[in-house]
């Protein structure tokens, strides 16, 4: 019959992760302490970068066909703009990412 003046124990907190055990686990936990949310945030700057870059198609078809030029030329120049800040963010993360 157990305690009834012990606290319940769960499950997880008597598995300890041990680093000789599962290196590639604990290698990556630590790379996920050190970094949260690093996969969402290169999700999110490639989603950005992609819908730059088809903004960028359709206002360069437009500047093409010379429809509303003086419009379409500041709104291409902002999409190249997002598109390169996007690449420039991606690569950040990958840079500290490969870090050690």
């Amino acid at each position: 019959m157990p305690d009834p003046t012990s606290k319940p124990v769960s499950r997880f907190a008597s598995r300890r992760l041990d680093p000789q055990q599962e290196p590639e686990k604990y290698a990556q936990l630590k790379a996920e302490l050190k970094a949260p949310y690093r996969g969402l945030r290169q999700f999110i700057y490639l989603g950005c970068a992609a819908s730059g870059f088809i903004g960028g198609f359709i206002f360069l078809m437009q500047l093409l066909a010379g429809r509303q030029v003086e419009s379409t030329l500041p709104n291409l120049a902002l999409q190249i703009g997002v598109v390169a800040l996007m690449l420039w963010l991606f690569r950040l993360e990958q840079k500290a990412a490969r870090k050690p």
